[in-house]
């Protein structure tokens, strides 16, 4: 499981190092793509191909699953470590998320994200308040979850 927040920045080459400790269980090549509020998801190859077996069962006929699967699916790219433990992300990812310097890798259950400072500045800020009622809405006595 992917858990905690860390604060790194991407070189001029579009290079971020991904700290030691997800480095493991990322495996040696795993996906990069395209998230959903601008930032970027990252997946360890097994759990991208999970996700991309429940994509292929949408119905092309309809057209949000046309677009969501564009759109996730054209952004992603295989990914390798260098000796440093660095990723190059592709100008289009760092164009998408707004990766200039100051970056945050997030640690989220199945995925790590990597956030511009700003950008994840802005989403703590606009959403730490209302946390209460997200939980409450999220988790109702009905569920197995005891938080």
């Amino acid at each position: 499981m992917f858990m905690g927040e860390y604060h790194h920045t991407i070189d001029d080459k579009g290079r971020i190092i991904i700290p030691a400790k997800f480095r493991t269980e990322l495996g040696e090549s795993f996906i990069v793509t395209r998230g959903i509020e601008k930032c970027l998801f990252v997946y360890p190859v097994t759990t991208w191909d999970k996700i991309v077996t429940k994509l292929q069962k949408l119905p092309f006929t309809k057209k949000d699953a046309r677009n969501f699967t564009r759109f996730f699916l054209s952004g992603a790219t295989t990914v390798e470590f260098d000796k440093q433990g660095r990723v190059g992300i592709s100008a289009p990812l760092i164009n998408y998320a707004n990766l200039m310097k100051d970056c945050v890798i997030v640690g989220v259950n199945d995925r790590l994200e990597i956030w511009s400072k700003e950008d994840w500045e802005k989403f703590f800020a606009e959403n730490s308040d209302s946390l209460s009622d997200i939980s409450e809405n999220l988790f109702t006595i009905d569920t197995d979850l005891d938080l």
